[in-house]
């Protein structure tokens, strides 16, 4: 069995946050179990085979750890705080890849890991960004209208899905407008006004009664999350993202994110929101009615808010504020917000 890493054998970064007194984060915390018993366990117990190399690690809201495994399979773990929507999250990603959706294979979990609770899927190697050109929305919303009919299938045998997302919760029990956030409190210093103004707007007329049924969607449907080779989607990750919503809110949130790397949150322009929900509807065989198309509208507002929102308060006004607010008041008029 792989031994204990020792507090010495940290990587440098987590030391220096110990030594200044600063929380380590769950990667870095996983990251210094790679080696260890704890993660070692894990995988003997719900995997049948332990870990002997570490593959890559990244951070975000889940610490993720590829891993290679002694039987020759190479997996992904992720760890992240116990929540009961994790197993419907499971059940959803594995009927998908069950239906030949381009997604990874769920191997085990959720299980408990310590403090945490774990997954593992199989790791899908390859893949690169989809070229952002006039086809892209189309492909994008193609894909996720298959998603979602995929979905329904399953849709009545799967535990919860509560909470959404945070970034999806427009419906939170805050006296504010932003909802809860695990990283950074998005309501407290007010401002820029700009950005709260929209959200507020966009959040009344998101949680204004609608009669809507939800469906089961990928909330976090973007450039960054998707794999493609050779013209057609070889993966899609980030399945915790899923969430019971009104589909026009998925479809109108995704709308505005789909072109995002992840590392600049780079908005769709309001030109490529409407091919994608144009595309969208002619997926799903069904045309929106006009309560949807206005959510659809709130929901990238909405989106597009929240990711300049948390981008201001760290100190980056850059790409996915100056890119989405110009079209904010055309995308708030086609809300009726």
């Amino acid at each position: 069995m792989p031994r204990l890493a020792t507090r010495t054998e940290w990587p440098e970064r987590v030391q220096r946050q110990l030594m200044a007194n600063r929380p380590v984060s769950l990667l870095e915390h996983a990251v210094s179990m790679v080696i260890s018993e704890p993660i070692a366990d894990w995988c003997e117990r719900w995997l049948g085979s332990t870990p002997t190399t570490a593959l890559f690690a990244s951070d975000k809201i889940s610490a993720v750890i590829g891993l290679r495994l002694a039987d020759g399979r190479e997996v992904v773990v992720k760890s992240r705080q116990p929540q009961e929507r994790l197993a419907g999250c499971v059940a959803v990603q594995r009927h998908l890849w069950s239906a030949g959706f381009p997604c990874p294979e769920p191997l085990a979990g959720p299980a408990p890991l310590g403090d945490l609770v774990a997954t593992a899927e199989r790791y899908v190697v390859g893949g690169t960004p989809l070229v952002r050109d006039a086809d892209a929305p189309r492909r994008y919303a193609d894909l996720l209208a298959r998603q979602v009919a995929l979905a329904a299938a399953i849709a009545e045998r799967v535990p919860t899905l509560e909470p959404p997302p945070y970034w999806a919760r427009w419906d939170h029990e805050l006296a504010a407008t932003w909802p809860p956030d695990p990283n950074v409190d998005l309501n407290a210093p007010a401002g820029p006004d700009e950005l709260d103004a929209v959200g507020e707007r966009a959040r009344r007329r998101l949680t204004r009664p609608h009669g809507l049924p939800d469906v089961i969607g990928h909330c976090d449907w973007e450039s960054q999350n998707l794999g493609w080779r050779d013209g057609e989607l070889l993966v899609a990750h980030d399945w915790d993202s899923l969430a019971r919503r009104p589909e026009a809110a998925i479809a109108g949130m995704t709308s505005l994110m789909y072109p995002s790397t992840g590392t600049t949150n780079e908005p769709a322009t309001l030109q490529e929101s409407e091919s994608f929900l144009r595309a969208y509807q002619r997926a799903r065989g069904c045309a929106f009615s006009a309560e949807e198309r206005e959510i659809a509208w709130a929901a990238s507002v909405w989106i597009g808010g929240w990711k300049a929102k948390k981008a201001a308060l760290y100190g980056d006004a850059g790409v996915v504020r100056t890119g989405f607010l110009p079209s904010a008041s055309e995308r708030l008029r086609r809300a009726g917000a």
